[in-house]
């Protein structure tokens, strides 16, 4: 089998692509390096791997040639600088997604696996279920969410089987590290490490459902390769753990040294997944708990 990974030499889509590489796939990864989040990039030798935006048509669409499963993870993937520049972050997650799924459809794709956010329930109330109506609070999830709808549409339209996933807070080996946006246990950990305060944004007792990159590419993998009816396409499906901590339980879990900063605008205060359709649907359930890899770390 031929699997294209978009983002594959980042923290989610290498992860990914170690994985599909162990089980034989032939792997193509398409990666610009956009991000300045992350200490170094993970591009598997093993791959065939090119470093093109997702946006260029001409030279990303002949990547597609007799790949049978296309994971698109490369995005503008934080919020606050999707705040800072709204342009390019709608560039990214909507013109970039309608490309990728353009050269998945003119290739004969068998499925398309997008990678989208919890970001998109802003201020729902959770657990959050897919069914609940879309609520953007930031060019981000906007963005995102217009990424998911072109997948339904794509899928309707064009008949090209796509699934949607929104990640609830991934994290684990190859997380971001560098700067304020990257994501807050990696941040901690980070800070812990070189003996610096955590700093925590607000009072802290803002509340995610953190959840472990491997049960994130699980969910991929079950989700290209399961047989399923017709209708499982063109879904939204989360992957989360159903369980969730305040940013305060976590720097306790790292550290006793803490400060507290700003509030930052465009956020959730709460994020708790219900996963009863990933579970019904593709058999994936979490298998990490987030303080035992925590404590692993430390």
């Amino acid at each position: 089998m031929k699997s294209l990974v978009t983002g594959g030499a980042g923290f989610i889509g290498s992860n990914l692509v170690d994985r599909l590489l162990e089980l034989g796939h032939e792997v193509v990864v398409i990666d610009n390096e956009y991000s300045d989040a992350h200490d170094k990039f993970y591009w598997n030798d093993k791959a065939q791997n090119y470093k093109y935006d997702i946006r260029d048509y001409q030279n990303t669409s002949p990547l597609y040639d007799e790949v049978d499963y296309v994971f698109h993870i490369a995005a503008e993937a934080r919020i606050q600088p999707a705040i800072l520049n709204p342009i390019e972050a709608v560039s990214i997650n909507s013109v970039g997604t309608c490309t990728v799924l353009q050269c998945a459809r003119e290739a004969g794709v068998k499925r398309v696996m997008y990678s989208s956010t919890s970001s998109a329930y802003g201020h729902n109330q959770p657990a959050n279920i897919e069914t609940q109506p879309d609520d953007c609070l930031n060019p981000y999830s906007v963005s995102k969410v217009s990424g998911e709808k072109l997948c339904k549409m794509y899928t309707e339209l064009y008949g090209l089987p796509t699934i949607t996933f929104r990640y609830f807070n991934v994290y684990g080996e190859r997380q971001p590290l560098k700067g304020q946006y990257a994501p807050v246990i990696g941040i901690f950990l980070r800070q812990r490490a070189a003996g610096e305060s955590l700093t925590i944004v607000g009072d802290g007792n803002q509340r995610r459902d953190f959840t472990y990159v491997g049960d994130v590419v699980n969910a991929n993998i079950l989700a290209a390769t399961k047989d399923v009816d017709s209708e499982a396409f063109g879904q939204v499906y989360n992957i989360g753990t159903g369980n969730n901590y305040s940013i305060n339980q976590i720097s306790a879990m790292i550290s006793d040294n803490t400060i507290h900063t700003t509030p930052r605008p465009g956020e959730s205060r709460v994020t708790l997944a219900n996963n009863q359709k990933l579970r019904k649907t593709f058999g994936w359930a979490p298998t990490i708990k987030l303080e035992d890899w925590i404590g692993e770390q430390l």
